[in-house]
């Protein structure tokens, strides 16, 4: 079972044992990301997790951070969404306290020197260039557009080039200090953690900063009409993402919404996979995938489809849409998806570094939320899959799969929505 300990300075260590491992994972998880920031520093979340694996006083670059850890063979990473940063060590148990002290060090004595800032912006422009030249990646992005359009909810995690190349490290410090926060920030160790955990992680996160970060606004649907977001690419197929907007993390049918999900696309035996891909041949890839942030969320349908007969994978998918509307889901078809989220579940959380992102990103949702709630254990997990009903599930879609509500994000050959505009819609 997991512990929470709250430490003298405030902070929330999470310890999650996992028993038959060697490993230890310690992963630091900061409640910001692209959606907490403005127009102008758009980015910025983002750049500065690069940013503070570039040298402390104690390590005065990136060679010498890589290279203790390297040293004892350690796994390490950092990552930004709209919602989340966090930072990463995973390493054999025993060389824990060395983990702790680099990972203490980059995110708490980070020297943010400029001469690294100007060198990675060319880095980072690569990184941007590359998601963008990556359909199955840019489609997500665009798609996020098209649902919440110019707003930081809508704004790409990586920002745009003309930010990048402006930040300075002024830029960094600012942020750094309003958003890496004790009332911001959770720590999760989880595998075999070691009988000093909580003197361990007292001695190296007591000097992180108190006082609160920076709240985000809040997102508000308005929409009234099918939006349609085009990106121009001369592509050998057409990349397209359509979905529509569903609810927030905590949501009493959230689980149904990720069960929904998984039965629509979310398996090679999934109704779309097989409709689109096995039945009529019009895909190599199909995935349905949904998303909870704090206060929204969305379902969405990704596939790469022929140019000619993107209007055919259109109409598929309205239609399989329509079907969980107007017809039950039998209990085999749902007995089957629920054990294959339990058993994909499962899977996953063997690993020690997916058991600490299990923990951690409820609890910082939690604080970015400002609710008490009870974090799952996985078993807890699986016993709300195991209760959904076939009725909640249809309860999902006919709430979901409106006309109005409906989004689609297209990438290729395309500059007229008018093709589109015609057949985004239910029968």
């Amino acid at each position: 079972m997991f512990k929470i300990n709250k430490l003298t300075n405030g902070l929330e260590l999470i310890s999650a044992p996992l028993s038959g491992t060697k490993t230890v994972t310690a992963l630091v998880i900061f409640g910001t990301g692209s959606r907490y920031e403005t127009k102008k520093n758009n980015g910025i979340s983002h750049f500065l997790e690069h940013i503070v694996f570039k040298g402390t006083k104690k390590r005065p670059n990136t060679l010498a951070i890589a290279g203790e850890l390297d040293g004892i063979g350690g796994e390490y990473n950092a990552f930004t969404s709209k919602e989340m940063t966090g930072f990463w060590v995973k390493v054999e148990a025993s060389q824990l306290e060395l983990a702790m002290d680099v990972l203490s060090d980059i995110i708490l004595n980070s020297l943010m020197p400029s001469k690294e800032i100007e060198r990675e912006k060319g880095v980072i422009i690569e990184e941007a260039n590359m998601y963008l030249d990556n359909p199955l990646i840019h489609i997500d992005d665009l798609f996020e557009q098209c649902l919440y359009g110019d707003t930081p909810i809508g704004w790409t995690t990586i920002g745009s080039k003309e930010n990048i190349n402006g930040f300075k490290r002024d830029d960094f410090v600012d942020y750094f200090h309003s958003q890496y926060r004790v009332s911001n920030a959770i720590i999760c160790l989880s595998g075999k953690i070691p009988a000093n955990s909580i003197v361990l992680t007292e001695n190296f996160f007591q000097k992180m900063a108190k006082g609160q970060a920076k709240d985000c606004s809040i997102v508000v649907s308005q929409q009234k009409q099918p939006e349609i977001k085009l990106f121009y690419k001369k592509t050998d197929q057409a990349h397209l993402s359509l979905g529509v907007p569903s609810y927030p993390s905590g949501h009493p049918l959230e689980t149904a919404l990720k069960i929904l999900a998984v039965l629509l696309g979310g398996t090679m035996s999934s109704r779309l996979f097989i409709k689109l891909r096995e039945r009529s041949g019009l895909a190599y890839y199909v995935k349905t995938q949904s998303e909870c942030y704090t206060d929204s969320g969305y379902l969405t349908t990704c596939a790469g489809v022929p140019l000619a007969k993107v209007d055919i994978a259109i109409k598929i998918i309205l239609e399989e849409y329509q079907k969980l509307v107007t017809s039950i889901v039998a209990k085999d078809e749902l007995v089957r998806v629920k054990q294959c989220i339990i058993g994909r579940t499962a899977l996953q959380l063997e690993e020690s570094d997916s058991m600490a992102s299990w923990y951690a990103q409820q609890a910082i949702t939690f604080k970015q939320q400002k609710v008490s709630k009870k974090i799952l254990s996985p078993n807890d997990y699986y016993e709300k899959i195991r209760q959904v009903s076939a009725e909640e599930i249809m309860k999902v879609a006919k709430e979901i799969f409106v006309n109005n509500k409906l989004n689609l994000a297209v990438i290729g050959p395309y500059k007229d929505k008018k093709i589109f505009k015609d057949i985004l819609r239910f029968n």
